[in-house]
């Protein structure tokens, strides 16, 4: 197929965006900068918190900026759009109905990766705003997967270290992470979705096992594939 141009919706947050394109540079078959994807960045820090407004909808909804991203990168050339924020979901729908561009699902793919990989209980960990919408339960469900989330008290310690940690440009040492695998093991996970982007900043400061799927390694291996090139072995 023809190498297509991604777009990406970024600024969800900033230092996600740039891991993701990151990971896309690192996944990519290729040998020389011509050889790489094309890619826009609209790295947009004025989109609103997406949890904050999922748990409270008289909070500035996030929806209006990414539309108005997701024109400006088709106008630049896009041909496929990813949002490098599982959070943002919520709003895939109507996001998808205001731009002729595929947007990819981060959050479907996550659960089909996690079908492939042949698991059957899967944790989930991700922000409030994600969890609350249920948008991986219900994907997991669809892939005949088991989904399992944290407790209230484990999920107050995980929001804390995504918004006070890594969203704050904090480093995450392996002690304040066990707790959260610890329990996760507890729950006789045999896979753990990190569910929300920070998480993969977690992932490339602790290099975390394989029992984690990573929604955003997952996403940019599919941005690949879907426009037309091919994974670095």
């Amino acid at each position: 197929m023809d190498k297509l141009v991604l777009g990406i919706i970024g600024g969800v947050g900033p230092l996600a965006t740039m891991l993701l394109g990151e990971t896309i540079v690192r996944r990519t078959k290729a040998f020389s900068d011509q050889e790489h994807m094309h890619f826009i960045i609209d790295n947009d820090t004025r989109i609103p918190d997406r949890t904050a407004f999922i748990l409270d909808q008289t909070q500035a909804s996030p929806l209006p900026f990414m539309a108005e991203d997701a024109q400006k990168l088709v106008s630049a050339g896009a041909e496929r759009i990813v949002i490098p924020c599982n959070t943002a979901h919520y709003f895939y729908d109507e996001l998808q109905k205001e731009t002729k561009v595929p947007i990819l699902h981060m959050i479907r793919e996550t659960a089909k990766k996690a079908k492939q990989l042949q698991a059957k209980r899967v944790g989930i960990l991700a922000t409030t705003g994600t969890l609350s919408s249920n948008l991986y339960q219900e994907a997991l469900v669809q892939e005949g997967l088991e989904p399992v989330v944290p407790d209230e008290k484990l999920q107050k310690r995980l929001m804390s270290i995504i918004y006070d940690h890594v969203k704050a440009g904090k480093m995450i040492s392996k002690s304040v992470w066990q707790p959260i695998e610890d329990e996760m093991k507890k729950a006789a996970c045999d896979y753990i979705i990190l569910g929300c982007t920070e998480l993969s900043v977690v992932n490339r400061s602790l290099a975390l096992d394989n029992r984690y799927i990573d929604a955003l390694v997952v996403l940019a291996e599919r941005a690949i594939e879907s426009c037309g090139y091919e994974l670095a072995d």
